[in-house]
Order: C-alpha cells, then sequence, then structure tokens
C-alpha cells in the first residue's frame, strides 16, 4: 500500500516537472503582418493626367535607320517583288508620334489617332532604295467606328502588284489595285463589297486600264435564299491617274465615280 502511495507520488512529481519545464521552454512567436501600401489617386485627377501604360514597340525585321523620317516610328512591314526582278521589296508602313494625337474616350481609354503613312523600297544589291512615299496617307487605327468597329487596314502583295484594303467586317470591304508606272504607283483597279452580313447586297469593280465598271446588285435582300445579281457595265472618266504618292487621305478617296 505504501509502495503504490509512494509510486503515485513519484508519478505525479514527473509529469508537474515536465510541465513546469514547458512552460519555461515556451516561446511566443509574435504574428508578423505585412503592411500592403495603397497609393492613392490625388483628388481631381483625370484619364488625361494619367500615365501612359507601357506599351511594347514593334520593331523591323531589317535596320530602318535612313528611311523612317523624324517624328515616325516603324508600324508593319511587308515583302514582294514589286518591280518584277526576283528581289524581295519592301513596304513600310509608318506612325506619327505627335503627342497632341493621343485622345482620351470615355470608354476606350487614352487612344493614339497618329496618322499612318507608307514608303515603298526596292531591294538592290547593296541594300533598299526609296522609290515612294507618302507618311500621312492613312488614318489611325484607333478611329471611332460608331456602332460598328472602324474599317481595318490591311495590306498585300500579289503578281507584281500592291493592294491597299480596308475590311468592315459584315458590312463587307473595298480594296485599291497599285501597279508600278511612271517612278510611282498607279491606281489601276478598285473592287468594293456592300453587305449586309453574309448577303452581299452589291459588288463594284473598276479598271482603270481600260475605263470600264462592272456593277452587280443583289435583287435578292432575302439571307437565306440565293442571290440574284443583275449586271451592268459602264465607262468611266478620267483624265489624270491616281499616284499613290500624291493621295491626301485614303478615307476621301473617290474613285467610285
Amino acid at each position: 500500500m505504501k509502495k503504490s502511495i509512494f509510486l503515485l507520488l513519484l508519478i505525479a512529481l514527473v509529469v508537474t516537472t515536465a510541465a513546469c519545464r514547458d512552460k519555461t521552454n515556451h516561446v511566443d512567436v509574435p504574428i508578423i503582418q505585412e503592411a500592403i501600401e495603397i497609393e492613392e489617386i490625388p483628388e481631381g485627377t483625370t484619364e488625361e493626367t494619367l500615365e501612359e501604360p507601357e506599351t511594347i514597340p514593334k520593331v523591323s525585321t531589317i535596320n530602318t535607320t535612313g528611311f523612317i523620317p523624324e517624328g515616325y516610328v516603324f508600324h508593319e512591314e511587308i515583302f514582294g517583288d514589286l518591280n518584277n526582278d526576283g528581289l524581295e521589296d519592301w513596304v513600310l508602313i509608318i506612325k506619327g508620334t505627335d503627342k497632341n494625337r493621343f485622345v482620351v474616350d470615355d470608354t476606350r481609354g487614352k487612344l493614339d489617332r497618329n496618322r499612318r503613312g507608307i514608303i515603298i523600297l526596292f531591294k538592290n544589291e547593296n541594300g533598299y532604295d526609296i522609290v515612294v512615299k507618302n507618311y500621312d496617307c492613312f488614318s489611325s487605327e484607333n478611329e471611332e467606328g460608331g456602332v460598328y468597329y472602324a474599317p481595318e487596314l490591311y495590306f498585300n502583295i500579289e503578281k507584281g502588284k500592291l493592294f491597299i484594303g480596308y475590311a468592315h467586317g459584315r458590312y463587307g470591304y473595298w480594296k485599291y489595285n497599285f501597279r508600278l508606272k511612271n517612278n510611282d504607283f498607279e491606281l489601276i483597279g478598285y473592287e468594293a463589297s456592300s453587305n449586309t452580313g453574309p448577303l452581299v447586297n452589291n459588288e463594284t469593280s473598276i479598271n482603270f486600264l481600260n475605263k470600264r465598271k462592272r456593277v452587280r446588285i443583289n435583287r435578292n435582300h432575302v439571307q437565306d435564299e440565293e442571290d440574284d445579281f443583275e449586271e451592268t457595265w459602264s465607262d468611266i472618266q478620267q483624265e489624270q491617274p491616281l499616284r499613290l504618292s500624291k493621295i491626301i487621305d485614303f478615307e476621301e478617296l473617290e474613285v467610285d465615280n
């Protein structure tokens, strides 16, 4: 009996000592909360005064030094043989950098409304030579499109000819066909399609070499039914050819006469 009581007292003493040791060795680790600073926008700040978002500049595959004038930057480029010598010529699309041409749109934010231009360079044994230049003939890619997006400008080269076109989604398209002549690129063809979604309302095709114009009008106005085009031909009156270097604004260019 005495031995049992002694064992119980010994166990209780060991447990108490261990508990006291835990309390003595225990260290409370403080919880560190990192303060996050939130930069407040000063009262009265408008979209005009906010800093422009950083954009990655577009870079040409060729050194453009000496080809792009001051106040402009590289925008895009295409390659193709434009003078039938077997060498790939270079078409540079440039864009202005005037800060006064930046605007703030209510829904789209800050927009660059600088105009775009074109430089055509022919390939030679030593590099490239500028043949035609027109620095401001195209509007900005950030123009208003109303209830729809603005027409998208595109370029391509086929069989020695330069095509400059505008794609306008469900509303159709129009494009200009230029060919090298008299140290410039003259307009030799024009095509346009006016659509309502998948329905083609009318098509226009003009050949400025033989001065003939074809118009096809769809007599069917129902999308799900087969097209029924009525075709007419007429002569066009054009005293002087349209040259790429002389066009002031493609948006105001009237060729469908």
